[in-house]
């Protein structure tokens, strides 16, 4: 019985003995068994650890490890099992570039989940500073940088099968620049809108103008940004016209400048136009908001005595001119009227000479 088990223990088949299968097929259940049981541990003692630290560093390699399926701690056990086998130099050498292949796809996987977890951190710090973002930026920049994490793999991955790396870039670089040159006009908005996220000209709320064009921006998207006019209807310019146009953007004035003139009648003695310089500072001094900067007689007009004003709107928001100026001008009536001081209006004068 002895001499029959070992005769079957000896017995080759595929110039491997049983015995040898039996050692393989040993060595794969218990690598696949002690990786399963090391994934579970890692995963659990993490899992503690988690809920014990304020930082989600430790979720995101919850999610990378998880993320790992059981196929590939079955290729992973089966790889190693197979180097106790006796076996063909093409078999070995088919079996170690699909090792690389699993191996570096699960890197490039990693690098993904990576990407994902920084643009939502990115996300997040923008809206607790209460910060607008594009979206639609950010989503761009995740798919760029993993398609540029997928191509550095595949080169590196053709290099290790021995492909001419110099040929295939060359061919990829013409095909590059003729893809470049169909969508050149595409392209530049694109590369537009990342200069105006980078660099912040303006953001979402901010009241721009551009050219004859006025409003509140609305959204920035990839191609154009759509900006809200006074009148109600919706802007659409595309962002290449944006970076190289003049961009007045009233949101980043810590303040803004407001002038203003009227006239008084030339029949106004010069004993009430002393006072009216006086009268224009203590009206706009009691409106909370503003700062007079000058008030001067500017001119005489064809049938005016003309004043100049010049205040500072203590805010950027254009609602607050929008507010501000009535009132100093119903003061300024009021004022006058109270002082018999008339104002100007188109007159003409005919003397007859006798």
């Amino acid at each position: 019985m002895n001499f029959n088990f070992q005769e079957i223990l000896a017995y080759q088949a595929l110039d491997n003995t049983v015995f040898q299968y039996l050692i393989a097929v040993a060595v794969f259940l218990a690598l696949f068994l002690i990786l399963k049981i090391f994934k579970n541990i890692v995963i659990l003692r993490l899992k503690r650890l988690s809920e014990k630290t304020k930082t989600d560093i430790d979720d995101l390699l919850i999610k990378i490890i998880s993320s790992v399926r059981q196929s590939f701690y079955l290729f992973v056990s089966l790889y190693i099992a197979i180097r106790f086998l006796n076996c063909s130099e093409l078999f070995f050498k088919v079996i170690n570039y699909l090792f690389f292949f699993i191996i570096a796809y699960y890197i490039v996987k990693a690098i993904e989940s990576v990407i994902d977890y920084g643009a939502e951190k990115l996300v997040e710090r923008r809206k607790k500073q209460e910060k607008e973002l594009s979206e639609s930026v950010v989503s761009l920049l995740k798919k760029i940088l993993k398609a540029v994490i997928w191509v550095l793999a595949v080169i590196i991955v053709l290099q290790n099968l021995g492909y001419n790396i110099t040929a295939l870039a060359a061919g990829f670089g013409i095909g590059g620049i003729a893809i470049a040159l169909a969508l050149q006009n595409i392209l530049g908005d694109l590369f537009a809108s990342f200069a105006i996220y980078f660099d912040k000209p303006f953001e979402i709320g901010d009241y721009i103008v551009v050219g004859d064009d006025a409003g509140t921006v609305k959204q920035i998207g990839i191609k154009s940004t759509r900006i809200q006019s006074r009148q109600g209807e919706q802007l659409v310019i595309s962002n290449k016209e944006l970076t190289s146009a003049r961009v007045h953007n009233y949101k980043k004035m810590e303040r803004r400048r407001v002038v203003f003139s009227f006239g008084l009648a030339y029949e106004t003695p010069t004993k009430k136009l002393r006072k009216v310089p006086d009268i224009i500072r203590e009206i706009i001094y009691n409106i909370e908001i503003t700062e007079i900067d000058r008030v001067f007689f500017n001119k005489f007009g064809e049938f005016s005595l003309n004043f100049e004003v010049v205040y500072w709107l203590k805010s950027s928001d254009y609602e607050g001119f929008i507010e501000s100026q009535p009132k100093i001008n119903l003061a300024i009536m009021e004022a006058f009227q109270k002082e018999g001081i008339e104002m100007a209006y188109p007159t003409q004068t005919i003397f007859v000479k006798k």
